[in-house]
């Protein structure tokens, strides 16, 4: 009767992780997206505004493309 009385009032281990690690790996994915940005923009600060106009850019929409904040033109039309 112990063994039965035992496992039924244990709660069933699971295999997820626990709330602590969820909040570390958001918060770590978040810390690695913002290098990322960051790494991103200052490489295209570093183009010409010829080469900027060529991907069709100007200097001021650098951080906005980056972010993902831009539409295309061509798929506006769509």
């Amino acid at each position: 009767m112990s063994a039965i009385l035992s496992t039924a009032l244990r709660p069933a281990v699971t295999k997820r992780p626990g709330a602590s690690l969820r909040i570390f790996t958001a918060g770590w994915e978040r810390v690695a997206r913002y290098l990322v940005h960051r790494a991103a923009i200052a490489s295209l600060r570093e183009l010409d505004d010829h080469g900027l106009r060529d991907i069709g850019l100007a200097r001021s929409q650098i951080e906005a493309a980056v972010r993902g904040l831009m539409t295309s033109p061509r798929r506006a039309r769509i």
